[in-house]
């Protein structure tokens, strides 16, 4: 393992790793050699989706790079089009059986979808985890509102909330409820998909640090208790970003970099989004 190993958080006891490897847009050959390279570099977290198409080759990655099943925090989640209940149990069963390693960490649901009743749906994850296809259960792209629903069904069941985040985009009230609920937020997207990479107040910061931009805005990410799951297929990227433990920014640089949320800060926001809480929609 690395001299960079990761820091992780503690979330209902559950502890999960700082830095993960996002898989969104990886396939095959790129995909194998990306989770090769993070496992060697110290990651022991990985994150996927149906919705990606590459549950199988990351299973077969992770078998190949000899990582302990119980090592490393695996995450997938369920396409907002099947979170019907037999719909949703039918895609954690498909997911679980692609990756062939067990069950899955973190069982997400990738985007709300209003035409299923939440209630249908959180009852439907709850017993994907009885099942024994998820040790744990979790959310992602809901808004506030959404969010406090969906912890009522759960009853405290969810472990996870995951949205973009980066300095661009200020996610400070779910970030807030998500602490008082004892849930991890994790932050996909987490240097701005490469367009804060040149951003003044960053680059002035790397040079500062004698770091990248992207190693600025991920301990920006650690300071704050918060989950990050960069996107590389560059092995020397993906060693980069993780190696972000032995130095530490300044409450003015946390700030700076806070300062850069603007009203469209958003990038992803697609047709099936739901109505966000904040003025940041990508429109």
């Amino acid at each position: 393992m690395s001299s960079h190993d990761c820091a992780s958080i503690l979330a209902k006891g559950v502890r999960i790793p700082q830095i993960g490897l996002g898989t969104w847009q990886l396939q095959g050959e790129a995909l194998t050699r990306a989770v090769h390279a993070a496992a060697e570099a110290g990651y022991r977290h990985f994150d996927t989706a149906p919705r990606y198409e590459n549950e199988a080759s990351l299973g077969a990655a992770l078998r190949g790079a000899g990582l302990g099943r119980d090592s490393y925090f695996l995450t997938t989640k369920v396409w907002h089009t099947e979170l019907a209940a037999p719909a949703l149990l039918r895609s954690a069963q498909a997911s679980v059986e692609r990756l062939g390693v067990g069950p899955v960490d973190l069982l997400l649901i990738h985007w709300p979808n209003p035409a299923v009743p939440l209630a249908e749906t959180i009852g439907a994850l709850r017993e994907a985890q009885r099942m024994g296809l998820a040790r744990n259960i979790g959310v992602s792209n809901f808004p506030l509102p959404l969010l406090e629903q969906a912890i009522a069904l759960a009853e405290g069941g969810l472990l996870a909330q995951q949205c973009e985040y980066h300095p661009r985009l200020d996610q400070s009230a779910l970030i807030a409820r998500c602490r008082r609920e004892d849930m991890a937020f994790v932050a996909y997207a987490p240097i701005g998909s490469g367009q804060l990479l040149e951003n003044p107040v960053v680059t002035a910061m790397a040079r500062a640090h004698g770091r990248s931009p992207a190693q600025i805005m991920l301990r920006w990410h650690v300071q704050q208790g918060v989950v990050a799951i960069p996107r590389s297929r560059d092995p020397a990227r993906i060693a980069e970003n993780i190696s972000v433990m032995d130095f530490a920014l300044s409450a003015a640089e946390m700030a700076a970099l806070g300062a850069l949320a603007a009203p469209r800060g958003r990038i992803f926001d697609p047709e099936w989004a739901p109505a966000w809480d904040d003025p940041s929609a990508a429109s």
